[in-house]
């Protein structure tokens, strides 16, 4: 593609020559030539321009577009971040995250998507496409560069990880680099907003320009000439632009990896790291549950009790709703974001540090013992957070089998949602040994995808084979306080969403249920067990029986938890706020809790909580993810996935009750 070098196109791409000394990876600004089409594409909403960011996996490029929009997307510092478009506006224009591709040549769903809109109808295309390129990595990201120039596009290339790059000793003259590619180039550091200005300036320059025609390839050449094409390209625009191609030394990313990705050493210090998270999270966060605790079963209960009876509504179905319902079992929930803020908090400086992206190198054993790619992991990792997001996650994988098998295995994830749950039961039956519970729970979520899914691989899949773990490593970096707040922030936001949406909807229905009389009475007059939800629940509970907590509080509880699982405890709060026990102290929820499984386990409460909590890992999601599955996989796959779950759940937790027993 021709392109002239115009001096007067020069902007501050980062450092310039005066700063030479602070940022030796990025030395000199770059001039803003064009590499554009020819016919600019103008069918952006209301004629705002439309710029697309594309990038390799670990370049950078979310976080990139959180720091251009504002837009409290959910970034992570490993490969695959990326499955779907996030739009959002930056500058009276379109901002279009793309998904991860190494090139244009499809091996996923998600980089077929990314070359279907880059390559789509001249009048869909995006107006203006930013490469994102790691500056330690030049030669690898230039190759996707070198894909899109071809095309009637325009285009610059961002590069970012300079700080990366300049711990390595490689420095990059900016201005011979663009001039080699025929492109603007801007280096930036998205993670501290460095060199945003500066893109900023680029990108208006160069959407405001005529744009040459593209070059062209002789039709005839087959595709190994044009990637040998590519590739030379590539190298000679990497000569150019570099001043000193760094050192062959061991990196300190390398040293760490040593102990880190090892055969044995790594998953166990994978799993170290993991029970000190779940230990810390426990420990600190429970003396803060406990005041919130105390806050609304306390002061705020009280306060809406003499509100009612100053307006003269005391009970009235009204103060049954607010009280009874919203304040005990909202309320309960809220106790938990505390734990769950801190818990974020720990993931998400364990994501930005980079080490999070090595469990999918410690799993890749495991992975392939079921017929699945190691980057397999990484959707399975979303899930632990969240089993809506790991579904579409699934896209990343080449396969559409190896897609299908994935996507039925991200249910048994432990979600955050289950959480919430999991450290409840285990404050009330196991006490300082609560967060090596939880994190008990989570290994054993683990074992429990990989013995469904050597089940179905021996079973439905015996001709899938496996292929080799290629993943691209991020380098170690230390935490940034920004990106920190805001991914912890994102997803607190979708927990209070959750809470204040989907849960207070549920609440309002159990208690609904709990206030109409299943044999006679009047509304909101009957006790809970003699009300159409206990009557429900008292009919299928015989089911646990075998399992050790068939008391129809908790399997009314389950029953709740289709919807979503932190309304689990909201149900729990709610009925046993209704069902107010004889005497002066109505006793904790967790005394009540205890007694009921204590009762229903004849006197075995510890092995039926484990049992309990092994159903609520295994058993059918929320209905989201459901709905994310019926998307994915269809109809017919996701009833068999809701049939597989609720047989192992069922089946795991009566193994685990009628053993426990023996013992406890």
């Amino acid at each position: 593609m021709s392109s002239e070098v115009r001096p007067d196109a020069a902007v501050d791409a980062g450092p310039g020559r005066d700063g030479a000394e602070d940022k030796p990876s990025a030395r000199r600004s770059a001039p803003v030539p064009s590499c554009h089409s020819a016919a600019a594409n103008t069918g952006a909403g209301a004629g705002a321009p439309v710029v697309a960011l594309i990038g390799t996996p670990n370049s950078g490029k979310s976080t990139l577009f959180n720091a251009l929009t504002g837009a409290r997307i959910t970034v992570g510092n490993w490969p695959g971040t990326t499955v779907e478009v996030s739009r959002g506006v930056w500058s009276s224009r379109t901002l279009l995250d793309l998904p991860g591709a190494y090139s244009l040549d499809p091996l996923s769903p998600d980089e077929e998507l990314t070359r279907d809109l880059l390559l789509s109808d001249p009048d869909d295309r995006p107006d203006l496409v930013i490469v994102v390129s790691d500056a330690a990595n030049l030669a690898r990201s230039l190759y996707l560069a070198s894909q899109v120039r071809e095309h009637r596009q325009r285009v610059i290339v961002a590069l970012t990880m300079i700080d990366v790059a300049h711990r390595r000793g490689i420095e990059l003259d900016t201005y011979a680099l663009s001039a080699a590619i025929g492109c603007p180039v801007v280096a930036l550091d998205p993670r501290r907003r460095e060199g945003l200005a500066a893109l900023e300036t680029a990108v208006a320059t160069s959407l405001g320009e005529d744009a040459p025609r593209p070059r062209s390839h002789d039709c005839c050449a087959d595709d190994l000439a044009r990637a040998d094409e590519r590739f030379t390209w590539v190298a000679a625009a990497v000569e150019a632009g570099s001043l000193n191609p760094g050192d062959d030394r061991v990196s300190f990313s390398d040293r760490i990896d040593k102990v880190a990705t090892a055969p044995v050493l790594g998953p166990l210090l994978f799993l170290g790291v993991m029970w000190l998270v779940f230990q810390v999270t426990t420990t600190v966060a429970a003396p803060i549950q406990d005041f919130f605790d105390t806050l609304f079963s306390g002061p705020v209960t009280d306060g809406a009790l003499a509100g009612f009876a100053a307006l003269g509504l005391t009970g009235s179905w009204i103060e049954g709703l607010v009280v009874s319902g919203l304040i005990a079992g909202v309320g309960m929930l809220l106790t938990f974001v505390p734990l769950m803020a801190l818990m974020f908090i720990l993931l998400a400086l364990l994501e930005d540090s980079g080490y999070l992206a090595r469990a999918a190198v410690v799993t890749d054993r495991l992975m392939r013992v079921i017929g699945l790619p190691g980057k397999a992991f990484l959707p399975l990792v979303v899930g632990f957070g969240c089993n809506v997001p790991a579904i579409s996650a699934t896209r990343i994988l080449g396969d559409g089998r190896q897609r299908l098998l994935t996507a039925l295995l991200v249910p048994f994830t432990s979600c955050t949602a289950r959480l919430t749950v999991f450290v409840l039961v285990s404050t009330v039956f196991f006490g300082p040994w609560a967060g090596t519970v939880v994190f008990a729970m989570y290994v054993a979520s683990i074992l429990l995808i990989v013995g469904t899914g050597v089940l179905l691989r021996r079973t439905l899949w015996r001709a899938m084979g496996s292929e080799p773990l290629v993943i691209d490593l991020p380098p170690y970096q230390l935490p940034t306080l920004r990106l920190t707040a805001a991914v912890t922030w994102t997803r607190l936001q979708g927990f209070l969403r959750t809470a204040s949406g989907i849960i207070v909807a549920t609440v309002c229905a159990v208690w609904l249920l709990q206030s109409i009389p299943a044999h006679g009475g009047g509304f909101g007059e009957v006790e809970v067990e003699d009300s159409v939800y206990g009557v429900a629940a008292q009919a299928i509970t015989p089911v646990f029986q075998p399992a050790g907590f068939a008391q129809w509080q908790t399997t009314s509880a389950l029953v709740v938890g289709f919807v979503a699982k932190e309304a689990v405890i909201s149900s729990w709060a709610q009925t046993y706020a209704l069902d107010e026990p004889e005497g002066d102290d109505p006793g904790s929820l967790g005394e009540r809790i205890m007694a009921d499984f204590t009762q229903s386990s004849g006197g075995h409460p510890i092995p039926a909580a484990l049992a309990f909590m092994v159903f609520l890992l295994a058993y059918t999601p929320c209905v989201a993810t459901l709905a994310a599955q019926v998307r994915e996989i269809g109809w017919r796959w996701t009833g068999f996935g809701i049939a597989l779950q609720l047989a192992i759940a069922w089946g795991l937790a009566v193994v685990v009750f009628q053993v426990g027993s023996l013992w406890w």
